[in-house]
């Protein structure tokens, strides 16, 4: 079960106390690190411009989150974020959370949790630097110089060296921040995603020559399986959703939530705040059967990426789900020239539908160092297994042998 945060672990209310001060080694002095940086209280453009224009990572996303209550205390994702300063000028952050629970991170440590409470121990607080429900690549040490970045990050763990936190996890990094984390001694966790990479291709049928005739066949069969029982699909940008697709919308991720037993993490008051935000990073993929509204799925793309994010469904059709979440996907991303669609967590189904698997990254601190030594043993081996698994999965890709490489 979540615990609140104990007596002996303070989170300040000052938004701008120090917690370490040091110089930089490229030679320019005074790089501070303060803890629970008010985010709306940052310029916008500051931080995207730290974020490198992720839209899920931007000051409107994550500020939508937040003043929306989807990511708050009260939830059990308390922000605590860190900058950076040089000076007035904010030149890193890290987008953290003291945790009282596990869930919407999508790298699972409830056996760490567990394992602490047969022993005696609380396993929460703990510190998380992620974007809240979204398990999507990118930087979490948000600078420029790589000496900020290791600011910000021995800046996090002396949060968990006083014992504040009993851990810190940085989850679903970029390249650049992985290595940064590894030769600071953080223990490596690796997962898989399956991501579609746009090779070129003039339209949906040039994707669909790529694959071995078995495969194509399957996914020609997924199609017109939804086509054959009436449904029909329409794709909208930006200010295009209106107020009333914006409520169906939500009527299907909340109703999809609750089919299978679950509680959505996100409220229209989010959704709105997104809407009128970051309207250009938004297409509404929305089907319709007889006339009549059948399912939604809202994605997140710039000019490189399509992130596939929340779906839901009055109705059970077969290959409904593919359709409106893969296949209305690519041919978005294949008008639009992106290069990259990422399909989200897990999922060997969409394996078979051209998403290709690849490693992602985390990074862990553990305060207890016989709990330390116990999970970096256990992530060691975990990261050889996903070696192999993502050697089956390429051989197992639906594309002709030439294709695989």
């Amino acid at each position: 079960m979540a615990h609140g945060l104990s007596s002996n672990t303070p989170v300040s209310d000052n938004r701008h106390a120090m917690t370490t001060a040091r110089n930089v080694a490229d030679g320019t002095p005074g790089i501070v690190v303060r803890e629970n940086l008010a985010l709306d209280g940052v310029d916008a453009a500051r931080w995207n411009e730290l974020c490198e224009g992720q839209p899920l990572l931007s000051h409107a996303f994550l500020c939508a989150l937040h003043d929306s209550g989807c990511a708050s205390r009260a939830t059990g994702w308390q922000p605590r974020y860190l900058g950076a300063w040089r000076g007035d000028e904010l030149v890193g952050a890290m987008p953290l959370y003291a945790k009282t629970h596990s869930y919407g991170e999508y790298v699972f440590d409830w056996g760490w949790a567990d394992a602490y409470r047969r022993h005696g121990r609380r396993y929460y607080p703990k510190l998380v630097a992620a974007v809240p429900f979204t398990p999507v690549t990118g930087p979490r040490l948000l600078a420029r110089a790589t000496q900020v970045k290791r600011a910000l990050l021995d800046a996090a763990q002396a949060i968990v060296d006083r014992r504040e936190a009993s851990s810190l996890h940085l989850l679903f990094l970029d390249d650049a921040d992985a290595r940064i984390c590894e030769d600071a001694g953080t223990i490596a966790r690796s997962g898989v995603q399956f991501h579609w990479t746009n090779a070129g291709y003039r339209d949906f049928g040039d994707f669909l020559a790529a694959f071995s005739h078995d495969k194509r066949k399957k996914v020609k069969q997924d199609r017109r399986k939804v086509a054959e029982a009436g449904v029909s699909f329409v794709r909208k940008v930006g200010r295009d959703i209106d107020a009333r697709d914006w409520d169906f919308f939500f009527r299907c991720y909340e109703g999809t939530y609750r089919a299978h037993h679950s509680t959505p993490y996100l409220t229209p008051r989010f959704f709105a705040r997104i809407a009128e935000a970051m309207p250009e990073h938004l297409l509404l993929v929305l089907g319709s059967r007889g006339g009549r509204p059948l399912c939604a799925a809202l994605d997140v793309f710039d000019g490189r990426t399509l992130w596939g994010r929340y779906w839901g469904t009055l109705d059970y059709v077969p290959g409904l789900h593919f359709e409106a979440c893969y296949y209305q996907a690519i041919e978005f991303c294949l008008e639009r020239g992106i290069a990259s669609f990422e399909g989200g967590a897990q999922g060997l189904h969409k394996l078979a539908r051209g998403l290709t698997p690849l490693a992602t990254h985390s990074a862990h601190v553990i305060a207890e160092p016989a709990f330390a030594a116990a999970i970096a043993e256990f992530c060691a081996r975990e990261r050889i297994d996903i070696v192999h698994t993502l050697g089956e999965l390429s051989e197992a890709a639906p594309f002709k042998s030439s294709e695989k490489g």
